[in-house]
């Protein structure tokens, strides 16, 4: 269970941080928190990388086929183009944006936003995502999520490559990427986990 942050006193807007592997929820937990949002009569908008077509172009879809509409940007900086009358903001996949990410979700909070961001905080290689990490560092809450390692049943916080394709950003769902736990992660290819 996911335990909203206590928001009671806060002066400005806030950034909250949902990141973990692939298939930890993450998604999902953001659908979850931009619903009642809007169940609470808050406006929102939601945007996600225009490279992101997997499930849809416009919406927003986690592993289990919940979906809420968004806006497709090509840049971080297209965000600013889009907000007005706002009180939350929802960003899905947010490893694929520029670094420019970070200094727009500040400036949404000073604007007095609750801004909610999902993404992956590690590649295939086990390095920090994008501009996942400098959001770390200035968002208020932080919630990790973990999926569960098909092979040990521990949590799974790295997101396995299967394919053998080098590029950091590979487009892909089960086809192409596994949880594992570290250490099934580490073991590889080498005792044929997969």
């Amino acid at each position: 269970m996911f335990l909203e942050p206590s928001f009671k006193g806060q002066r400005s807007g806030w950034i909250e941080i949902i990141c973990g592997s692939m298939f930890s929820g993450k998604t999902e937990e953001l659908i979850r928190r931009l619903r009642r949002a809007t169940f609470a009569n808050q406006k929102i908008e939601i945007f996600k990388p225009k490279k992101d077509v997997r499930y849809h172009e416009t919406s927003v879809v986690s592993h289990d086929d919940n979906a809420i509409s968004s806006i497709p940007v090509e840049r971080s900086k297209d965000i600013l183009d889009h907000i007005s009358d706002v009180n939350v903001v929802g960003i899905d996949e947010a490893q694929f944006f520029d670094d420019d990410l970070t200094s727009v979700c500040e400036h949404l909070a000073i604007k007095g936003i609750r801004v909610i961001v999902a993404g992956l905080d590690m590649d295939f290689r086990g390095q920090p995502f994008g501009p996942i990490p400098s959001l770390l560092a200035v968002a208020e809450y932080i919630t990790k999520v973990h999926a569960i390692c098909p092979h040990c049943g521990s949590l799974a916080t790295h997101s396995y490559r299967l394919s053998t394709e080098s590029d950091t950003v590979v487009l892909g769902e089960k086809d192409k990427y596994e949880p594992r736990c570290r250490v099934c992660y580490s073991m590889g290819n080498i005792l044929n986990l997969s």
